[in-house]
């Protein structure tokens, strides 16, 4: 490709510009290797973009640049670019779907580094697929001592009989899934999500918080549960992050997480790294799109077991 192209994707074509950029310029990583990665993972990640709506993440100058958030999208997208609209306090949002590859290669020329996405799929808006849990940590604490938080979050879960999933932020921290894929609402989940946070900052003090002031954070994780709503997004597997290095939310084994904490290994993939284990491994949050389980009872969150599970255990 030259600096600037066409590509023909699946029958259409899709202009490409700039792709000498240097977009990390910690690594001299570009524009067109930005582009090159997303082409690359799209069959594994293009499922998980499937009828969810999306914000698009801009950085139009690289990590070092300025960023804006685009949630309205774009006027000039092509016209075969699909949007779900979503009702707004004053109107309706029309946000984009990126739902097949010249879609998600149009988003990488726009700069949209990160893909977010909502918990939700169109036109089911007010239907999670999924728990997610954003495990958060403060100042001191790091990767490591969110793996011990997610530790506990997977002995609970195994308590409650579901399944959970774990994949790094490409950030500081991670993230923890329980798919649904059953009949739910924001309302429930979050009540739940919310519940199960304080549950672990109660016997958990030293390691957990529930409460989102930052003050509170030192040494510790917080627990996001409040991601479970109608009206945010949360970084999509195997998305870029705007980071000095082109890192990647990029999905766990539970033993990965178990074996980082026992020998103090970060848990940190990049672009290239994340290629190699999707071709070792398949997709491992598969199941996240896939298994179905229903959300229990508020009240099972009492019960001794889920109690003794979110007790210390390494």
């Amino acid at each position: 490709m030259g600096n600037n192209s066409t590509l023909e994707i699946e029958g259409v074509k899709v202009p490409v510009t700039n792709l000498d950029k240097v977009f990390y310029p910690a690594t001299g990583f570009t524009k067109g290797e930005v582009i090159n990665y997303y082409l690359r993972i799209a069959p594994v990640l293009l499922p998980h973009l499937h009828r969810r709506p999306l914000s698009l993440k801009r950085y139009p100058d690289g990590v070092d640049g300025i960023f804006f958030y685009e949630k309205q999208c774009p006027s000039h997208r092509p016209k075969w670019m699909n949007t779900a609209k979503v009702a707004k306090v004053g109107g309706t949002v029309n946000y984009c779907v990126l739902e097949d590859l010249p879609s998600l290669v149009w988003a990488a020329n726009m700069a949209d580094l990160e893909l977010h996405t909502f918990l939700h799929k169109a036109p089911a808006l007010q239907r999670p697929t999924a728990l997610a849990f954003d495990l958060d940590p403060g100042p001191t604490a790091d990767i490591l001592t969110c793996c011990e938080v997610a530790l506990v979050l997977q002995k609970l879960f195994d308590s409650l009989h579901l399944e959970s999933f774990p994949k790094t932020s490409g950030s500081k921290g991670m993230q923890i899934y329980v798919p649904l894929n059953t009949v739910v609402n924001y309302e429930r989940t979050k009540a739940f999500a919310r519940r199960v946070a304080e549950l672990l900052e109660e016997l958990l003090p030293g390691l957990v918080v529930s409460r989102m002031s930052k003050s509170l954070r030192k040494g510790r994780v917080f627990v996001d549960w409040s991601q479970n709503d109608d009206k945010k997004t949360t970084v999509s597997v195997y998305s870029l992050r705007a980071k000095e290095h082109p890192t990647v939310s990029t999905p766990l084994q539970w033993k990965e997480v178990a074996a980082a904490l026992k020998k103090k290994v970060r848990l940190t993939f990049e672009s290239d790294a994340v290629l190699a284990r999707v071709k070792k491994h398949g997709d491992l949050f598969v199941p996240v799109q896939t298994l179905q389980q229903k959300l229990p009872a508020l009240r099972v969150l009492g019960f001794p077991d889920a109690r003794q599970a979110a007790t210390p255990f390494i």
